[in-house]
């Protein structure tokens, strides 16, 4: 028989459950893309890797202002000019409680550079990744890199142990069409777990009871739902069904901050937009051109250039929140990016152009693109489709949600597409990166330069100055390596550039979130009342 004393500690224990219940904080976050897979090395996009950086964590991590900072390594060093050696953080668990070491280091540099990974570039492939003790690991390279570690703060580190289990070792590919254990569930040492995951429908983080680290934010749960419908998305923010949304339709912007319970957070984004060509098929996708490609004709690709009005697509499609660009890097990124501009578009020109490539009547080609993965990125490119009718170029839209996009377009879907819309964030806040993983020569199969080269563009000389900028540790020389190097891309037209896009968040009023111009949106710096 229970005694009223221990009637009314049970009582007491059930009040106080109820309490912390309810001083739980939820956020409800709502994008226009899907969270597919869990695994960390699927897919190397900016709202992906987002969601993911909830979970797990890099060696290194990025603050407020993008600077580097310690993550899972407390402390960093470099013995000597080709070895770095890292000093791993003591006392930190991975969420199923098995502790965090350098095992754990040396088997995430073997998986992320594995078949199927689609962030092969953020370790180097020649790097030989040595174990000295449960905290301490080298990396020994062939040749000095300065800049190896400015993008591990997206290298997610996973558990041997755990992928081991759960027969997970080999990387989930991006066109993989049966999920695996490792692309439904996660084990990382991060601020958040996963409670559920459900592709299309819903996934809810946890915060997590164990974290090693302080969590600067007061969200508790987050409940995260893709709602691919702009007029939908926007309606559930102003409702208060969601509490952020990314992004804001543009036309949207001036309703959400006269909405009195919502407003718009802009700002300045570090990707850059772009177009870019096959330039290694002897035959195009999608096409009437048979057996031979036209955009390995330079003038061809001259004249696509000169088609696309990004002056038009700034006004109409982007409401004057874009910034037209000549390069494939944002001028935060290089600052001799002042010394390019990008030519008015010709159509005249580009007609003539066609025509003495021997094509005075156009040609036919398939586009795919991204409908919810960029701002307009749907938009864009049927504006581009116009501009491009005018020179007598056909276009045939593949227009498609960013899973079925990316699972064609990219290495693990054997790069299929003849003329793709891409956008670009370098992890490294660096030109290099833009050199050799989008526009590097992808000829090398022990190499994973160009993984990210999606047309397979190639030109021997500029892959000689993208080396000769890893090495060069003077920054003027450095700087004019980079020009050199992209000059050779403009006079190839080797891509056509767009625009930077504008970073457009609705936020409740209730919500105060952290805006990088990386735009990932992490939840752990967020507050709410």
């Amino acid at each position: 028989m229970r005694t009223p004393g221990s009637l009314w500690a049970l009582a007491l224990a059930g009040l106080l459950a109820s309490a912390q219940t309810a001083s739980a904080v939820t956020l409800r976050y709502a994008n226009q893309g899907d969270l597919k897979s869990l695994d960390p090395y699927t897919l190397n996009e900016t709202t992906t890797i987002a969601h993911h950086g909830h979970v797990y964590e890099g060696l290194t991590r990025r603050g407020k202002d993008l600077a580097i900072e310690p993550g899972l390594a407390e402390r960093w060093e470099t013995p000597e000019p080709t070895r770095w050696r890292f000093h791993l953080r003591k006392n930190v668990k991975f969420s199923d409680g098995t502790p965090f070491t350098a095992d754990d280091v040396v088997f995430s540099a073997d998986r992320v550079r594995a078949p199927g990974s689609n962030f092969a570039t953020r370790v180097p492939s020649a790097a030989k990744v040595v174990k000295i003790d449960d905290h301490t690991v080298d990396f020994v390279l062939p040749s000095a890199n300065p800049i190896m570690h400015y993008q591990w703060d997206t290298w997610y580190i996973m558990s041997k142990s755990w992928a081991e289990k759960n027969n997970s070792v080999a990387p989930t590919p991006a066109a993989a069409t049966t999920p695996t254990y490792a692309s439904l569930n996660a084990v990382g040492t991060g601020p958040y777990t996963i409670e559920s995951h459900q592709p299309g429908v819903k996934t809810i983080f946890k915060k997590n009871p164990n974290y090693w680290g302080k969590i600067e934010g007061n969200i508790d749960e987050i409940v995260f739902t893709p709602i691919s419908n702009d007029s939908t998305r926007v309606s559930a923010l102003l409702s208060g069904e969601v509490d952020v949304i990314e992004p804001v339709p543009l036309q949207d912007i001036g309703r959400v901050n006269s909405s009195g319970g919502a407003q718009v957070q802009t700002g300045p984004e570090v990707r850059t937009i772009f177009l870019g060509f096959d330039q290694v098929r002897d035959e195009l996708l999608n096409s009437n051109v048979k057996g031979k490609n036209p955009f390995k004709d330079k003038r061809v690709r001259e004249a696509f250039y000169k088609a696309i009005d990004v002056d038009v697509i700034k006004s109409r499609v982007m409401r004057g929140l874009s910034t037209p660009t000549a390069l494939m890097i944002a001028p935060e990124f290089f600052k001799l990016s002042k010394d390019f501009a990008r030519p008015k578009a010709d159509p005249d020109a580009a007609k003539k152009l066609l025509a003495d490539a021997g094509y005075p009547n156009g040609f036919e080609v398939g586009m795919n693109c991204p409908s919810d993965r960029y701002v307009n990125d749907g938009d864009i490119c049927r504006a581009a489709i116009g501009m491009l009718a005018r020179i007598g170029i056909k276009i045939n839209p593949i227009i498609e949600p960013k899973a079925q996009y990316f699972a064609k377009v990219l290495k693990s879907g054997g790069f299929n597409t003849s003329f793709y819309m891409l956008g670009w964030t370098p992890g490294t806040g660096d030109s290099h990166n833009v050199l050799f993983e989008i526009m590097g020569c992808r000829n090398d199969p022990k190499s994973s330069r160009g993984d990210t080269n999606l047309g397979g563009y190639c030109n021997p000389k500029f892959d000689e100055l993208t080396d000769q900028v890893l090495g060069e540790l003077d920054p003027g020389k450095r700087d004019l390596l980079i020009k050199q190097a992209y000059q050779i891309s403009i006079d190839d037209y080797a891509y056509i550039p767009l625009h930077q896009q504008a970073l457009a968040w609705g936020v409740s009023k209730k919500v105060k979130l952290v805006q990088r111009a990386d735009n990932q949106v992490l939840l752990y710096w967020a507050s709410k009342e």
